[in-house]
């Protein structure tokens, strides 16, 4: 039987590719290197699918993102891991819209992948490809923007989810 979650990760994201490509989307390569906002976040919630006494759901996380008018993104996070480690997470990624009920709200979805490195020790092999105790992640998430505020529900993995909320500057 496949998981729940594989399901909603790639519903996620071909929701987010399947909508209708707007100007920005349809921008030429290289992405533009100019700053339109930035996203300070921090985590809200976090749940572990299948949780185990080690586990910590306080993951305390602090993330800035840079954002271009295109809607790509850089961006560098830290947390503390699902076993109470300092954690880094620096990554690039992508904001899909699919839906805006209103003006000033706007859902979507959004994509990063980047690198890992806190998972350390006895924790090591908890993460695949984690030989060097650096390893290549990718998050998809689903989330709502209401003027400056954002809120993302964001899986890892086959491991959680996390809920965060952020205020644009």
């Amino acid at each position: 039987m496949q998981s729940p979650w594989k399901v909603t990760a790639g519903a996620v994201m071909a929701l987010a590719l399947a909508g209708p490509a707007s100007a920005d989307q349809q921008a030429a390569w290289p992405p533009v290197l100019e700053l339109d906002h930035v996203l300070v976040q921090t985590s809200l919630y976090t749940r572990h699918h299948s949780p185990d006494p080690e586990h910590t759901n306080q993951q305390k996380l602090a993330s800035v993102e840079l954002h271009n008018q295109q809607r790509w993104l850089a961006g560098a996070a830290w947390f503390k891991n699902s076993f109470d480690q300092p954690t880094w997470y620096w990554y690039v990624g992508r904001e899909f819209p699919f839906w805006q009920p209103a003006a000033d709200v706007t859902f979507r979805a959004k994509l990063t992948a980047g690198a890992l490195r806190g998972y350390r020790g006895e924790y090591r092999d908890k993460i695949p490809f984690n030989r060097h105790e650096i390893a290549p992640a990718a998050l998809p998430s689903i989330g709502v923007q209401w003027g400056r505020f954002e809120s993302d529900l964001i899986l890892f993995g086959t491991a959680g989810l996390m809920v965060t909320a952020g205020i644009r500057f």
